[in-house]
């Protein structure tokens, strides 16, 4: 009875291009036909039968049911399952069923099965599902640094600034001048440990980037930067004046700090220049230097912070494009659509 309906040229059109698989099978589950996505899909031969589901396979039946779920209930709507293929792997497929024709001779009956591949969409829901806890984790670890460097700052640090000036005030009374020295040594080591205190507050969260914004604290972080390492000169270009969303501040600002961090230890560069933007509808950053530059091997075996750079981007809706070779210098461009607090 089908074959005559797919006599039709048209029919027989969709039947071959369409992308689900159609198969066309009696009520012994035998296959009486089959378009090409079908046997791509599964595998399975014309005369050969349809396998059980997982779901068949496992369900509880009532006595005389048939063990088929599509079968007994003759038309079903699209539910989920897994079946097996002829290689015994087992694909996640979406499959319905609708009874299309009984002989009235016989009573025999051709069902109807179609079969839509959810492997490609579950991978799907996968990547989303993954790219959520990333943006979860990045923004919960961002969260703690603030919380952490906020107690660093107002907590610690304003309690060894008070231990400080009790000592200060402890050296006036004292008349030993043995032990006025060691009283302003100890103050003097209480005051490096109050530094590196406002230097990992610092690292943790810059309390400009939620005061100031990106540019001015950019510009303290480049200054640091340059302290340290003399012989690597660092320009920044921009004449960026807006605040962006907090999201794609503290984003940028880590991007920015992991490529000095990079540039500074492994990159053995002369000049590094970071250019900030605003070209038409979205906002560009660019950091280039002139160092040895690394291979994809490379990226491949240590990248892991250049991962962490693209995930970072990735999750405020922008592009990470890195380019470096042996000796030609390293250039990172990313470009953020949406930037400003009211787009994100």
């Amino acid at each position: 009875m089908l074959g005559k309906m797919l006599g039709n040229e048209y029919l027989l059109q969709v039947f071959k291009n369409i992308q689900d698989g159609i198969i066309i099978m009696d009520d012994s589950r035998e296959i009486l036909m089959m378009n090409p996505s079908a046997e791509r899909l599964t595998g399975w031969e014309v005369a050969g039968r349809v396998p059980f589901c997982s779901f068949c396979e496992d369900r509880k039946r009532s006595e005389g049911e048939n063990r088929c779920y599509l079968i007994e209930n003759e038309e079903v709507p699209y539910f989920l399952s897994k079946m097996p293929t002829y290689h015994g792997k087992k694909i996640d497929v979406e499959m319905s069923t609708a009874l299309m024709y009984t002989d009235p001779l016989n009573d025999r009956k051709e069902y109807l099965l179609v079969l839509r591949d959810q492997t490609l969409q579950l991978k799907e829901k996968e990547a989303r599902f993954s790219k959520l806890m990333i943006k979860n984790l990045i923004e919960a670890k961002e969260s703690e640094h603030k919380r952490l460097a906020q107690e660093l700052h107002d907590g610690v640090g304003q309690s060894l600034y008070s231990i400080s000036v009790a000592l200060q005030a402890i050296v006036s009374y004292v008349n030993n001048p043995k032990l006025n020295t060691y009283i302003e040594e100890v103050r003097l080591e209480l005051q490096k440990v109050m530094n590196d205190i406002k230097l990992y507050s610092y690292q943790l969260r810059p309390h400009s980037i939620d005061q100031l914004g990106i540019v001015p604290t950019l510009n303290t972080l480049i200054d640091s930067v340059r302290k340290v390492h003399p012989d690597i000169h660092i320009h920044f270009d921009t004449k960026f004046l807006d605040r962006c969303s907090p999201t794609v501040e503290i984003n940028l600002y880590r991007v920015v700090q992991e490529a000095l961090h990079n540039i500074t230890k492994y990159a053995q560069a002369k000049h590094v220049h970071i250019t900030l933007s605003k070209l038409e509808d979205r906002l560009t950053l660019q950091v280039i230097d002139d160092g040895i530059g690394f291979t994809k091997e490379t990226i491949q075996n240590e990248g892991l912070g250049l991962k962490h750079m693209e995930e970072r981007i990735d999750q405020i809706g922008g592009t990470f494009v890195i380019n470096s070779a042996r000796n030609e210098g390293t250039s990172i461009q990313i470009q953020i659509p949406k930037w400003k607090e009211e787009s994100i």
